[in-house]
């Protein structure tokens, strides 16, 4: 794709960094050559991002050499990588939001005689960069009063400022709407037809073969082989590479059969906490056998809505109804005692605890209720009896059912939630992002569990960031922008454009 790949910007050789008794890099060799895209693929834990924080000196590597532009380069801290050249968009942008575009673009450099900074220079250079690569920066503008996109491009031009020839793209469209995933995607290419080089650190599969030159995949702290992108290659492929065997990623669906409306959402509303947009007048019924998705941009009032529901936060207006039955002022006590299953956004914090077993976890809703126990009394025999066949059935891997869930993997721990919620019928599941921070084997699992319950007359609310995963489930789907419902699509052959018009807030007739 580019006449510069013919010389190698950077080659790290046998990078080892343990910590403690764990290896996050095992002997990785890897590079890249100038004006390449490449991808890093590999599944949580595999050593993405640890590879990366040694490159940008915010760890020291324990083993290896690091040769860049044909020098060994000794990185001990960010500030020496950026002076260096090589520049890192983490994941959570690192901008101060009080501050201007300009300001935060300058921030931390020294320019100019003794303190004072020459901001005119500044900004001409910043709109220089800005027509260059089509990054329409607003300098002026604070950084809060931008949206995601806009901010992550700020990122992209604090990198260019500091004339970075690598950037280090963590996650980069986690947090963007279809849209903003386009525009990113044409300022990376013209970033590459310049010269500079792109790390690009994804779980999306689709989005790494549209962009990416080459792909790397790492396991299990090793890097296992790196793919030239060629016609042909496949999201089967690489996922298969990730995870050691084959993997099917094909889901099937049933035609859904919806039944009687068992959750009624009636004009209701909650007001904003911190930094979350609240409930606008929602309105929305969901029926029995059917899965409705709920898509939006993170902190659009997701976890609001589900909280409201589960009684976790009080309504300021409308009214809800759970067959039928006004829930609209119950509390959590009283929502948790109705067979609804609950999937927190928040794994850590709201679903389990870690330092119990998974035997407590598993009791941990009605541990005062048959079959766990009664008012005076934990029935520890049963409790053991229910959680080993509930293991069973959600593939928990563990030395045995009390064994404490705080040593599990994320994808045990999620499933330890599942077998909970769901291991029981209910009428109702709320899953709140139910695959975030999983690999591909545990969200195929979340998947399969969630058309189960969905075959069984279950009505599910299914909220999620990942688009592909609400086109994937969802017989509708709704999209939340700052708490409010814009708009109710048909699940089969919903248009992405259409989904993310309405994610950005645009109304779409």
């Amino acid at each position: 794709m580019n006449d510069h790949l013919n010389e190698d910007l950077l080659e790290m050789r046998h990078i080892t960094k343990s910590f403690a008794r764990m290896v996050a890099n095992d002997d990785v060799s890897f590079s890249i050559k100038k004006g390449e895209i490449r991808a890093i693929l590999g599944e949580n834990g595999a050593g993405k991002s640890t590879l990366m924080n040694v490159l940008y000196g915010l760890y020291k590597k324990d083993a290896g050499t690091i040769i860049w532009k044909g020098q060994e380069l000794n990185v001990e801290s960010p500030a020496e990588a950026i002076k260096a050249g090589i520049g890192m968009i983490h994941q959570h942008f690192q901008l101060v939001e009080k501050f201007t575009v300009l300001e935060n673009i300058i921030l931390g450099l020294k320019e100019g005689k003794f303190i004072e900074l020459p901001l005119d220079q500044a900004e001409k250079k910043v709109m220089a960069l800005s027509e260059t690569y089509g990054l329409n920066i607003r300098p002026k503008v604070r950084v809060e009063d931008l949206t995601v996109g806009e901010q992550q491009r700020v990122e992209i031009v604090k990198a260019l400022y500091r004339e970075s020839d690598l950037l280090i793209m963590d996650e980069p469209t986690a947090v963007l709407t279809p849209q903003e995933v386009h525009s990113l995607f044409e300022v990376l290419n013209k970033l590459r037809a310049e010269g500079k080089s792109i790390i690009f650190i994804s779980h999306k599969l689709p989005e790494v073969l549209e962009l990416c030159d080459s792909i790397s995949i790492m396991r299990d702290g090793r890097m296992i082989q790196t793919l030239k992108n060629e016609p042909g290659l496949d999201s089967r492929t690489l996922a298969s590479l990730m995870v050691g065997r084959s993997i099917d990623l094909n889901i099937t669906k049933p035609p859904c059969k919806p039944g009687e409306v068992v959750l009624s959402l009636q004009g209701v509303s909650a007001d904003p906490v911190a930094e979350s947009s609240g409930v606008k007048n929602v309105t929305l019924d969901i029926h029995r056998g059917e899965i409705v998705g709920i898509a939006g941009v993170d902190g659009n009032g997701q976890t609001d809505l589900s909280e409201l529901i589960m009684g976790l936060r009080k309504a300021s207006g409308g009214r809800m109804e759970f067959l039928g039955q006004d829930i609209t002022h119950s509390d959590t006590k009283q929502m948790r005692n109705l067979p609804i299953g609950y999937i927190p956004a928040d794994r850590n914090h709201a679903a389990v605890v870690l330092d119990f077993s998974i035997r407590m976890n598993t009791a941990l809703n009605h541990p005062d209720r048959k079959p766990y126990g009664s008012r005076f009394l934990m029935d520890f025999k049963n409790i053991a009896q229910i959680t080993d066949r509930k293991m069973e059935e959600f593939n928990v891997s563990a030395t045995g059912s009390d064994e404490l869930v705080g040593n599990l993997s994320g994808g045990n721990q999620q499933k330890v939630v599942l077998a909970r919620e769901v291991g029981e019928k209910v009428d109702l599941i709320i899953a709140v992002y139910p695959t975030r921070g999983l690999d591909i084997d545990a969200t195929n699992f979340v998947y399969e569990t969630m058309l189960k319950a969905r075959e069984q007359g279950t009505a599910i609310l299914y909220i999620s960031t990942e688009l592909e995963e609400i086109l994937t489930l969802s017989d509708r789907i709704g999209v939340l922008y700052e708490g409010e419902l814009v708009g109710i699509l048909p699940g089969e052959n919903a248009e992405v454009e259409k989904i993310g018009l309405l994610m950005a807030g645009e109304r779409v007739k």
